[in-house]
């Protein structure tokens, strides 16, 4: 698995043990949906304002995240999913209380070559399609070749919500090619005719891909916000209890007008 670091005002840490950074440093860890484009931005306009802040941010995966807060590795995890149950005992037997905070709406698009005739997917067929049920592209339309299917690693929070939204929890195909982000899964459905995979709004208009609608509907911050989009989902920052200090300040940020304005210019959509 390919792993993303993002380093924001100063070097990157690695901790393995408890926290002991300064007060003035915020270790944020998990999600690549939220890690790859959106917080570091976020970062870097609050340093802006708050310019003896420094962040290190880790984008590896939601399931990474919860972890890290478990283990006190980190002060801030991003999820593109919800905390599971075994997540939310393990924080307990560690005294660690895991909140919730929703700091965005997202889309999954469904994504094909960018020379793929086709322009729209049955929700049946996508389903279809993810479980290996159908294997060639003339069975849903298109013009023939054997399909080709990129996801998520098993530590994405991407990975585990598709399965909800879109395959009625059902397993991958045996033949599915796990990649570590949206920007792997784009480069990789860009260069195959045959390719489709899935990402967030942030990444429905990589190089070489086009999005195909779903019954009709299209992922946009429109159909997100009206909920006419079926794989539509929250994205989340999670914290040890109430937060405070600067990791307080950061998700005020985030939450505020300056932060849900960098949200939508992303691609995310805002909460309010």
């Amino acid at each position: 698995m390919k792993t993303r670091f993002v380093s924001i005002g100063g070097s990157l840490l690695l901790a393995f043990g408890a926290i002991t950074a300064r007060a003035d440093k915020l270790v944020i860890k998990g999600s690549d949906t939220l890690g790859a484009k959106l917080v570091p931005q976020l970062a870097e306009q609050f340093k802006a304002e708050h310019p003896d802040a420094t962040f290190d941010i880790a984008a590896e995966g939601s399931t990474t995240g919860f972890a890290a807060l478990i283990d006190s590795t980190a002060q801030i995890g991003m999820a593109s999913r919800p905390a599971k149950t075994e997540e939310i005992a393990a924080a307990k037997a560690k005294n660690v209380t895991l909140k919730e905070t929703i700091v965005a709406y997202d889309g999954v698009g469904v994504i094909v070559n960018a020379a793929n005739p086709l322009t729209n997917l049955t929700k049946k067929q996508v389903e279809q399609i993810f479980t290996g049920e159908v294997n060639d592209w003339s069975a849903v339309g298109g013009s023939g070749g054997t399909i080709s299917i990129y996801t998520r690693n098993t530590s994405s929070g991407t990975y585990s919500e598709f399965k909800e939204l879109a395959m009625k929890k059902r397993d991958y195909a045996p033949s599915a090619q796990k990649l570590a982000g949206n920007e792997q899964i784009a480069a990789e459905v860009g260069k195959n005719p045959n390719g489709v995979g899935y990402v967030g709004l942030a990444y429905i208009k990589a190089k070489g891909v086009k999005v195909v609608s779903i019954d009709g509907a299209s992922p946009s911050i429109e159909s997100v916000q009206k909920k006419t989009y079926p794989y539509s989902r929250p994205t989340f920052f999670y914290t040890n209890g109430e937060p405070a200090g600067l990791v307080k300040a950061f998700m005020d940020f985030t939450l505020g007008p300056v932060g849900q304005k960098i949200v939508a210019s992303v691609g995310f959509v805002p909460i309010k």
